[in-house]
């Protein structure tokens, strides 16, 4: 079939090449080019130079969190350049992802690749087309044609854990996770920190749904902690299945990646967001002018890729003035969340007083701080 499509575009092009060589009416040459008119921007250099993108999704933009919000960064990249990027919804991580990437990359120049467990195929298919630029969302592998990039969710986990510190009564806290993953495992241990700096009492129970996006899965996990009678649910996953369940119960719920507000308005906190559209224009642009360079990009509070959802409407002022005073101090860098001392679950000294994480040490995170209730799967 790509054999004879060859052939039939051949024999196409010597048909409008025959025609475009006959005489006009006017009386103009062969070889004249028909003047370009006012406002026709087609055939033009910079046209020409519009890169061809492509946007890899682990669930549809309906979830209502991640991938929701990685579309919007898509909307924002087709309203500033002007083009149309190709959508490839719902590819599983493993070797479909590779299949798909492989595919992108013979008529694509960036793609974007926005789960984690497409880290590894994009690295294999990035590696065969050196010619083509792959980002790759919260990875941590990089070659010259392929970066990585993810938001600082612990910053905004932190200040939903100070939220929710506020919020509960009983001092039980509960956490849907998705993966055991650092990306995870980091947000889930700022969340608690959080919580602890404002109410030292308070527990955070963990169980792992082990889903991105599976609302009954994601349900079921959220009924098994309300069962446990925590007051406040917090949860990891793109869909608002387990806030939804919490607001059944009348118990106060908070989502992830997106404002979730509308799915449980009435017991509806806040919770971390994420904007991903500022980066990709900027990424996109540094491709076309020249001068990207494959990088680890982490961005955060104060690169506006991170920040919290609007509160629901029954949290309390002060609540909110509190989390506000912390976001700032976040911002304004006189403070950092993963500061010495920190305990691990076990009771063991993980940061000395006074010291800060570094940014590796975060990101190979595979421990739970002190308070958390639950394990990770090895």
């Amino acid at each position: 079939m790509r054999k004879f499509g060859m052939l039939l575009a051949a024999i196409m092009l010597t048909i409008i090449t025959a025609c475009s060589q006959s005489p006009n009416s006017t009386g103009a040459s062969d070889t004249e080019t028909p003047p370009q008119q006012e406002g026709d921007t087609s055939g033009t250099e910079q046209e020409k130079e519009l890169p061809r993108v492509a946007f890899v999704y682990i669930g549809v933009p309906g979830d209502g969190g991640w991938t929701f919000e990685h579309d919007k960064g898509r909307e924002m990249v087709e309203e500033t350049f002007g083009i149309k990027a190709t959508v490839v919804e719902n590819v599983p991580e493993g070797s479909d992802a590779q299949r798909v990437f492989e595919e992108l990359a013979q008529d694509h120049d960036i793609i974007f690749g926005t789960s984690f467990g497409y880290m590894d195929p994009m690295y294999n298919v990035a590696q065969k087309y050196p010619d083509v630029k792959f980002l790759h969302a919260t990875g941590y592998k990089t070659l010259p044609n392929l970066g990585t990039y993810m938001g600082r969710g612990y910053q905004t986990g932190y200040l939903a854990g100070v939220a929710a510190g506020e919020m509960t009564k009983n001092n039980k806290i509960g956490y849907v996770g998705a993966f055991p993953i650092p990306e995870v495992i980091f947000t889930i241990n700022a969340f608690t920190l959080g919580a602890q700096s404002v109410n030292p009492d308070v527990e955070v129970s963990v169980i792992w749904s082990n889903t991105w996006f599976d609302p009954a899965t994601e349900r079921q996990a959220a009924v098994s902690l309300l069962d446990k009678g925590v007051d406040v649910l917090a949860n990891y996953q793109d869909s608002p299945a387990g806030i939804q369940a919490a607001a059944e119960r009348n118990v106060w719920g908070m989502g992830n990646d997106s404002d979730m507000n509308r799915f449980a308005p009435e017991t509806y906190i806040t919770n971390p967001t994420l904007n991903w559209g500022p980066y990709y224009v900027e990424t996109i642009q540094s491709i076309i002018d020249g001068t990207w360079k494959s990088e680890s990009y982490w961005g955060g509070l104060k690169e506006g890729m991170v920040d919290i959802a609007p509160f629901g409407k029954n949290v309390p002022q002060e609540v909110k003035d509190l989390v506000e005073a912390e976001k700032q101090k976040i911002l304004n860098g006189t403070f950092n969340v993963f500061h010495g001392p920190i305990y691990d679950q076990s009771g063991e000294k993980r940061l000395e007083d006074g010291v800060k994480m570094k940014d590796e040490d975060i990101l190979s995170m595979n421990w739970f701080v002190k308070g958390i209730k639950g394990t990770i799967p090895q």
